[in-house]
């Protein structure tokens, strides 16, 4: 199990324990994080799951796809160290991750 602590819209932190085969959406559901919609399912066709990482979270992942690239460039609240959080897999993030779920559009 991967330690997310992940930073609400409201500014409450929750800590949830991940399944490293999952993806960090499906792992921010279980987890009971209801505000990340993640309307397509994880099939990168929307971009309800935008999370924003730390930078040395960012910093460890592999780079994002044209796709996800794309839809993110939809959302008025793009950072940096944006990501579909459908995209991202648990295994990849480091224990103890910070995760900050984007402002809805």
């Amino acid at each position: 199990m991967t330690k997310i602590r992940v930073r609400l819209r409201s500014g409450e932190e929750k800590d949830i324990a991940a399944q490293e085969d999952r993806s960090l959406m499906e792992a921010l559901r279980d987890g009971g994080v209801e505000e990340l919609l993640a309307l397509c399912g994880g099939c990168c066709s929307c971009a309800t799951c935008h999370v924003i990482l730390e930078p040395g979270v960012f910093d460890a992942l592999d780079s994002m796809n044209v796709d996800e690239d794309d839809l993110l460039d939809s959302s008025s609240h793009r950072r940096a160290t944006s990501r579909l959080s459908c995209q991202v897999p648990v295994n990849a993030l480091p224990d103890g991750a910070i995760i900050t779920v984007a402002p809805e559009d």
